[in-house]
């Protein structure tokens, strides 16, 4: 086969799947209008709804909202029911909140059993999943939907199912980021900020995210790593989830989908370094479609040679600058793994003794 007809394949096949999205992408763009209003309205509940839309959008419209909504409900009197248990020791004014925080560990932590009239309930712990970690072969794998259907999930769905299930009982939970990771971030009147670590069900100190060497202190500094994101922050992380589900689905295509959903996302915090690492590695791949559109192997030449290529490859570039200057340090997927291997095999070693939440 001949370069030339290689190349018309190319683009006969690239010009297929632009109409296959433009016909199949509506669920994404109705969900991305959705989530930007509720950043802007800023509602405790909003996520959740947001969280619903990104899965039913990759989904084709085929998550029935109903049957999500039954299942936190039925989680949430769950844990309504141990509620008034004494699950912890703690007496100070904030008592009812870390209450709720324990017994929504419990639940998803532990078995447990309760009662409604003469019907008992056993609900069964939430596992971690290590099967396609990442999201790699099938991208539901990091749906909350896909783990309240199997009680199966990631460092993705966990800490939103739990965040989800805290603003349904009224409380704040507050996501946190470190390198290919989500964990939750409490406070309470007696032990200050402590972190909730939903993948090995303990309380590790900050000291095991810094143990692994990717979080740099300039990612600390420029509050990029181990901080709390606001609820528009969460909100925003949810557009991103709706990029990648539409990058899986359809490819990049033109790239506007998906730098839109960077940039909407960097609007609400420049420095969010999730949009800026997915908006730098969308225009490196626009930039490799021209080369190979073009049949040029050498990136100097294209930009000598086409003017749009040449701006897209300097601002790709000076996104990678600026993420490196905000401390980001790629980890590698596997070293990632073992150290959620050690997480869970060592947890004593990082747990944070003082949390009154056990």
């Amino acid at each position: 086969m001949t370069k030339k007809v290689v190349l018309m394949l190319i683009i006969i096949i690239l010009s297929f799947s632009e109409v296959f999205a433009q016909a199949n992408s509506s669920h994404f763009e109705i969900a991305f209008q959705k989530i930007s209003e509720f950043i802007d309205r800023d509602q405790k509940q909003s996520f959740k709804f947001a969280v619903f839309l990104v899965e039913n959008a990759y989904l084709d419209g085929n998550l029935p909202i109903k049957a999500f909504q039954e299942d936190i409900d039925q989680l949430s009197s769950v844990i309504k029911s141990i509620n008034h248990q004494s699950l912890i020791e703690y007496s100070e004014l904030d008592k009812q909140k870390i209450e709720t925080y324990a017994a929504i560990f419990k639940v998803m932590t532990d078995t447990v059993i309760s009662r409604a009239g003469q019907t008992v309930f056993i609900n069964m712990p939430f596992m971690y999943d290590f099967e396609d970690v990442f999201g790699n072969e099938d991208w539901s794998q990091m749906f909350v939907s896909k783990l309240l259907a199997t009680k199966k999930g990631n460092c993705h769905s966990l800490p939103y199912l739990y965040k989800i299930l805290a603003e349904e009982l009224g409380e704040t939970a507050h996501l946190s980021l470190a390198p290919n990771h989500i964990y939750i971030k409490h406070y309470s009147r007696k032990t200050g900020w402590y972190n909730t670590e939903l993948t090995s069900a303990s309380f590790p100190i900050d000291a095991w995210l810094m143990a692994s060497g990717y979080v740099h202190m300039d990612a600390i500094r420029n509050e990029v790593y181990m901080d709390t994101l606001s609820q528009k922050e969460s909100l925003a992380l949810n557009l991103l989830d709706l990029a990648q589900g539409y990058e899986r689905k359809f490819g990049i295509q033109d790239g506007e989908f998906i730098l839109k959903a960077a940039d909407r996302a960097l609007d609400v915090n420049p420095n969010f370094i999730n949009a800026l690492l997915l908006k730098a590695e969308t225009q490196k791949k626009l930039f490799e479609d021209k080369m190979l559109m073009k049949s040029i192997d050498d990136p100097n030449t294209l930009m000598q040679q086409d003017e749009d290529a040449r701006t897209l490859f300097l601002e790709m570039e000076s996104l990678y600058v600026r993420i490196h200057q905000l401390g980001y340090r790629q980890m590698p997927e596997e070293m990632y793994l073992d150290w959620l291997t050690s997480l869970q095999e060592e947890r004593d070693k990082y747990l944070n003794k003082s949390v009154p939440v056990d």
